[in-house]
């Protein structure tokens, strides 16, 4: 994974879209963002990366940000066709791939990451959290972040993964009639509903969430299993959650400062490459996207994996690189 090049991937409208104005969260301005992108690259920078690759898009977040620092770091402005929408993403990890990236700063929420790891599961990441309902990216100074991500992209930590650094991070497979994707951290189904609706979920329209994580101290789906049976990243397990709208309704916080009363009627635990089955009529959303209708009758599989890309663990690796010696001239040890 060592290269000393680092991948900044940030997507420009996570943290703009209606569910924010729908609930009670703060919006993520572009300047936010080229600040958290400059704290980024200032980090890596002074790790020692040699280069860094950024993409260019409508409102120049990468580029502005760091047009005037003095990196060490040559900076590399990818362009590429846009279409507006996920699959910016994916080929600004196709032209990072190419360009031999192996480790990665997300800036964005679940559907970013999910997009990232349709293009590349087999990367090291960062994920800095900028979206809206966040399970999957984490919140850390970018600074730090961006340190970490250069020590690791410059090889200082090749026994990452045994030392428990990185993790693998669990995936959830989805295959219909007509095609496959992936989601990280929920596969619902929504009934009513239709695809592309960005509005917060109605708790009535749940009928079927299959999580990979089952936190209590997230938001969105995540906590409707974690409230009642908590299942963490580091387990090799899923939780299906069904609903009835005879059961009584459990409150859970479907998006920041909104709660709902869904009616859970069942939890239990998926093993991995155990398939779930989800029966139409409905919508298939994935973290939070309503993305596929399924027909009267028409079925989908959901299946869990560990086959998703390595996650960097900011903290502990930080406290590895001053157990080695890595940050500290040697004239310090006793």
């Amino acid at each position: 994974m060592s290269s000393g090049k680092l991948g900044l991937v940030v997507n420009p409208m996570s943290g703009r879209d209606v569910r924010r104005l729908a609930a009670h969260a703060t919006n993520m301005t572009h300047e936010a963002k080229r600040d958290i992108v400059a704290r980024v690259a200032a980090g890596a920078d002074a790790m020692g990366v040699t280069d860094i690759y950024i993409t260019k898009e409508p409102f120049q977040i990468s580029s502005m940000a760091l047009q005037n620092m003095p990196l060490k770091a040559q900076v590399h402005i990818v362009e590429h066709a846009l279409a507006n929408d996920a699959s910016d993403t994916e080929r600004s990890m196709a032209a990072f791939l190419e360009a031999g990236c192996r480790t990665f700063v997300s800036l964005g929420g679940d559907g970013t990451n999910r997009a990232i790891v349709r293009a590349a599961p087999d990367i090291d990441l960062i994920p800095l959290s900028t979206g809206t309902n966040n399970v999957f990216p984490v919140l850390n100074e970018p600074t730090v972040a961006g340190m970490v991500a250069g020590l690791n992209a410059c090889g200082h930590f090749p026994d990452a993964q045994a030392q428990g650094l990185k993790e693998r991070v669990k995936v959830l497979h989805v295959k219909t009639q007509a095609r496959q994707d992936v989601g990280l951290i929920d596969a619902v189904l929504l009934c009513p509903d239709h695809v592309g609706n960005l509005l917060p979920f109605d708790p009535d329209r749940i009928k079927r969430l299959l999580l990979s994580r089952a936190e209590p101290n997230a938001i969105g789906m995540s906590p409707i299993g974690g409230l009642i049976h908590p299942v963490y990243a580091q387990d090799d397990v899923g939780l299906l959650v069904t609903t009835d709208s005879q059961a009584k309704g459990l409150t859970a916080p479907l998006s920041p400062g909104l709660f709902g009363q869904v009616p859970v009627s069942a939890v239990q635990e998926i093993g991995f490459d155990e398939p779930v089955t989800f029966v139409g009529p409905g919508v298939i959303a994935l973290d939070g996207d309503r993305d596929y209708r399924l027909l009267e009758g028409e079925r989908a599989t959901v299946t869990l994996r560990r086959d998703g890309p390595f996650v960097i663990d900011v903290d502990a690796t930080m406290r590895a690189a001053v157990a080695r010696g890595i940050m500290a001239p040697s004239r310090f040890k006793s």
